[in-house]
């Protein structure tokens, strides 16, 4: 294996998709495409199940990015990450949560919750989202079950 030498700095940086809400994917997708929604803010998966437990995205609902947050939505966004991470955490088969956000790719503010299974310490650190890629698809049902359950979750209040 070889190293892909650097290529030298660009002297733009490119637009990321979504940049304009008319133009995001997120702005245009309805809340019946969503695990969970409130006012300000919303929870999707992936279409299908893939090779970790469970994937969902925290999105807010209004098209603003990390450094666009209010003190408001700032303080939603820690209460949010906490909540979401015990949920997928409390599973059986989950040993760890990883939480991600990357800057590049969408406009759109999107939190990662990538769950890792318990006992496959071979998936451990940073490269979890290419492990979702390569494994098995979680089995369908399990994976609806547990989405119902991260759902429920979100839904109680107490």
């Amino acid at each position: 294996m070889r190293l892909k030498p650097i290529a030298p700095p660009s002297p733009s940086e490119p637009p990321r998709r979504g940049e304009e809400p008319g133009d995001c994917a997120s702005c245009r997708t309805g809340d019946d495409d969503y695990l969970w929604t409130n006012d300000r803010w919303r929870v999707k998966t992936p279409p299908k199940p893939s090779g970790l437990p469970v994937v969902v995205i925290l999105e807010t609902r209004a098209h603003l990015d990390l450094g666009d947050l209010s003190t408001m939505h700032a303080a939603e966004l820690g209460v949010l990450t906490v909540r979401l991470e015990r949920a997928i955490r409390s599973l059986d088969s989950v040993a760890r949560v990883h939480v991600n956000r990357w800057g590049d790719g969408s406009a759109h503010l999107q939190l990662w919750f990538l769950a890792r299974p318990k006992g496959h310490l071979q998936l451990r650190g940073p490269f979890m989202t290419m492990w979702d890629d390569i494994l098995p698809a979680t089995e369908e049902s399990q994976w609806r079950s547990d989405l119902e359950y991260i759902r429920a979750w979100l839904d109680d209040t107490t």
